[in-house]
């Protein structure tokens, strides 16, 4: 590996500023339930193990320094007491908060450590640098129920793929992220060691506040608290919604999540927009043109700042070359009619991109990042025939059985593969012998067996603990995944739209296409009435304008507000709530509503 480990200069970095940590490091629910515990990563302060990468292992210690962190005057982080970092910038009369971490208990306890330090100063407020949850979800932490009304600033689109990610597909990516993160693996050197971009996911409240101020285009001001805010808009690069953003007076510039110490995703494992890395290398270079001369210091939503012109240029320059060769190259050979798996294959950076620690692959990686750059560009075919009407997985592992003799046969044949070193095709195959047979034990501890062996030699954050989740889901069972983004704070947040958007993604389909009917929502506070329309097993919405009004009445009206009709929607009743027309319509509906399984099989049909 060209990386040079001598080089301390990231651990000088990670360090700098340091002023206290939160000791013991274990944050709990009211409940007394442990949703945060720092302390199990104790084990990273020794000597690199066999059973990990020595890269990653580096990588785990950079992210384990955790605590309060002076940044520049007037601007402090607290660092490693979730997933993603707490900014917190001083005002006139109080602190404009950053990114409030993934529970309302994690960024408490962030804000109360700065309190004890700098002074129980109110929050004056609030910015999202971005629309993933690690960036929102502790908002309660810092703004309770009761507080005062404070300015919450966001990128333009911010709500809509807040929602798209945590509402509409948030079960399935709860699940996948439950492994990505390692959220249900044990802490220790053959086990869960981190996942590159941090240590791993908080457990606690999820909540969100809708912004009261969109971020609409770059070059944009805002004052918030008697602090001058400018900003850069990114759309379309680490997330769909995202924006970079100075304060010129104190030379400090936050780059969200579009600029941290590892290569990140194009597309994250555990499910996401494919991200554009043309357009993220492109707004990188234009930071570099707007802000290297106005800056001190360079922070992010996760790891720890750059200091000076020149390391806040190498970084970004450094990026900008990775997404663009990336993506120039995947385009370059699929253009030569290479699919996305072959083009992984045979991928490499250059010398001079690959040797930067900061593009190492501990979150992001060279293959899946090239399938995902392919994806976008021609989706999930690769345009031969053969793939285009494949049997699925169980149909695929019967028929390999059978060909290879039935499954003892198999089992055999992959063991001599990882016996060989092919750990990759032996997982193939023993994948195979699992669809075919579920309940077979040999497979399965053979196939857990080869996941750890991957898992332990894996550079990437992620990969790592994809395998060994699969090795314990192997030998476990399906473990519950404790995420949970389907509570009342999200749903508050949401606006009636999006409310019927997350039913209509619940109608059994099938179930539903002999039933129709339409109901209108007249909600206080909401402007016009919105109409629902069951119709050959799609439920849309339309809201009355003048110039297309609603014709006729629905089979069931409601006149109530949102508190109340979040009530309805959880089977609360109609107490309170003006009804016209047949309330079955509303029993209808609720009876063709599926509900997600959080706890899904991954590693077994």
């Amino acid at each position: 590996m060209p990386v040079d480990y001598e080089d301390r200069a990231d651990f000088e970095d990670a360090e700098r500023g340091f002023i206290a940590a939160l000791s013991p490091a274990i944050i709990k629910t009211e409940a007394g339930k442990v949703i945060w515990d720092g302390d199990a990563y104790d084990f990273l302060d020794g000597e690199c193990p066999p059973s990990a990468n020595p890269s990653l292992w580096r990588q785990g210690q950079l992210a384990n320094k955790q605590g309060l962190f002076e940044v520049a005057e007037g601007i402090y982080q607290v660092r490693n007491l979730d997933l993603s970092n707490m900014t917190i910038v001083e005002g006139d009369t109080g602190v404009i908060v950053i990114d409030p971490l993934i529970s309302a208990e994690t960024a408490a306890a962030a804000l109360g450590l700065y309190r004890a330090h700098r002074g129980d100063r109110p929050v004056t407020g609030l910015i999202y640098t971005h629309s993933h949850g690690d960036h929102f979800g502790g908002a309660r932490g810092v703004v309770p129920h009761g507080h005062a009304p404070v300015p919450i600033i966001a990128p333009s689109g911010f709500l809509e793929h807040a929602v798209s990610e945590n509402v509409y597909a948030g079960t399935a990516m709860s699940r996948r992220a439950a492994y990505m993160y390692g959220a249900n693996l044990p802490k220790g050197p053959d086990a869960q060691i981190g996942c590159g971009l941090g240590m791993t996911t908080s457990t606690g409240t999820i909540t969100l506040i809708p912004p009261t101020v969109d971020i609409t285009h770059t070059g944009q001001e805002e004052t918030v608290d008697g602090v001058h805010i400018v900003f850069q808009l990114t759309p379309g690069t680490e997330a769909p919604s995202e924006m970079n953003f100075l304060f010129p007076e104190r030379r400090a510039l936050c780059m969200a999540e579009n600029v941290t110490h590892n290569m990140h995703n194009i597309l994250t494992l555990r499910g996401a927009l494919v991200r554009d890395s043309r357009i993220w290398a492109r707004y990188l270079d234009e930071a570099i043109g707007m802000f290297a001369d106005k800056i001190d210091v360079s922070f992010a939503s996760h790891h720890w700042p750059v200091w000076g012109r020149e390391g806040f240029v190498s970084l970004l320059a450094g990026q900008r070359d990775m997404y663009a060769y990336l993506h120039d190259q995947t385009l370059r050979m699929l253009n030569s009619g290479l699919t996305g798996p072959e083009i992984a294959e045979v991928m490499e950076l250059p010398e001079a991109l690959d040797s930067r620690w900061a593009n190492r692959g501990y979150y992001g990686s060279v293959s899946h990042n090239v399938k995902a750059i392919y994806q976008r560009y021609m989706g999930w075919f690769d345009g031969n025939p053969a793939h285009l009407w494949e049997h699925p997985p169980v149909e695929q592992a019967r028929r390999y059985v059978a060909d290879y003799g039935g499954i003892d046969a198999l089992i055999g044949k992959a063991k001599a593969y990882a016996e060989s070193g092919d750990l990759r095709f032996a997982a193939t195959l023993l994948n195979h012998a699992i669809f075919a047979e579920p309940g077979n034990a040999v497979a399965k501890e053979l196939l857990a067996s080869v996941y750890d062996t991957l898992g332990h030699g894996a550079e990437n954050g992620p990969w790592r603990n994809f395998y060994l989740s699969g090795a314990l889901e192997l030998r476990k069972g399906v473990v519950h995944t404790e995420i949970d983004t389907s509570n009342p704070e999200m749903a508050m947040a949401l606006t009636v739209e999006m409310l019927i958007d997350s039913m209509a993604v619940r109608v059994n389909g099938p179930r539903a296409a002999e039933t129709g009917f339409t109901m209108d929502w007249k909600v206080a506070g909401e402007g016009e009435t919105v109409r629902l329309t069951l119709s050959n097993g799609a439920l849309t919405h339309r809201t009355a304008t003048a110039d297309a009004p609603h014709h006729g009445p629905a089979d069931l009206t409601l006149s109530l507000t949102k508190e109340q009709l979040l009530g309805v929607l959880t089977g609360k009743g109609l107490d309170g709530v003006g009804v016209e027309g047949d309330p079955a319509v509303l029993a209808t509906l609720a009876g063709l509503l599926d509900t997600a399984d959080i706890d899904f099989a991954i590693v077994t049909p």
